[in-house]
């Protein structure tokens, strides 16, 4: 990452504080993890990262992070080689103890990241493919609030005036969604900057406006919705 200027964080978390929806979506993920855990929180299945200008800033204002050890030496070197140049993968005391005016970009952002087009334009969010089977928030994107969708696109706003190679790196991302939704002949979900939801033809870039009410829903969560009492399988049982 190659960084125009250092990023204020404590202004861009302090832009990017609303919830992404009027309910706590880690209580309706969290019964699917054996482990009891929000999917997000769990580093078993996300770890998040941190930029070092905001790793610096965690570093001077909370004790809530450390850098993070894996318990298998092949996964942890993998991961540290998958990590982007210039972030440093992080972990949190556990999820009973967030302190959240100082959870991370990634934190706030999951399961999100900025689609842009091949002519990289910032279009709005989409996210990441592989937690389809556990986030609940990507099978119910019509939780999303108005104003997390505007927040989210502008902090990324500010990270790419800061960090020009950031936008190249989602750019490459959104291009790496295109190809495998391509070869799985599956449209890419978009809740786009201008308020409207729409399906992205991965081939030829054509968006088509949907009600974000119709996008499809995965795993345990498409179960639970054929159900006569959908909301059952989605809360703790007692």
């Amino acid at each position: 990452m190659c960084a125009s200027e250092r990023i204020d964080f404590a202004r861009l978390y302090a832009g990017f504080e609303a919830p992404i929806a009027a309910l706590n979506c880690g209580d309706r993920c969290a019964p699917y993890n054996e482990h009891g855990v929000p999917f997000c929180c769990d580093t078993r299945h996300a770890v998040p990262t941190a930029y070092l200008d905001e790793w610096e800033y965690l570093q001077a204002h909370t004790d809530l992070w450390h850098e993070w050890e894996g318990e298998d030496p092949v996964e942890s070197d993998y991961l540290r080689q998958q990590t982007p140049e210039g972030q440093v993968l992080i972990a949190c005391r556990g999820h009973l103890l967030c302190q959240r005016s100082f959870r991370s970009l990634t934190c706030r952002s999951f399961p999100f990241f900025p689609y842009l087009d091949r002519q990289g334009r910032f279009l709005g969010l989409s996210y990441y493919w592989e937690f389809e089977d556990r986030c609940w928030v990507i099978s119910n994107l019509h939780v999303v609030s108005a104003e997390y969708r505007q927040q989210f696109i502008t902090a990324f706003e500010q990270l790419f005036e800061a960090y020009p190679q950031e936008r190249e790196n989602f750019r490459h991302h959104s291009a790496v969604m295109r190809r495998i939704f391509g070869r799985r002949h599956r449209a890419i979900p978009l809740l786009h900057r201008n308020g409207g939801c729409y399906k992205i033809t991965p081939r030829s870039g054509r968006m088509r406006r949907v009600p974000v009410e119709k996008l499809p829903k995965f795993g345990p969560y498409r179960l639970a919705a054929e159900l006569p009492f959908p909301d059952e399988l989605s809360l703790p049982v007692s």
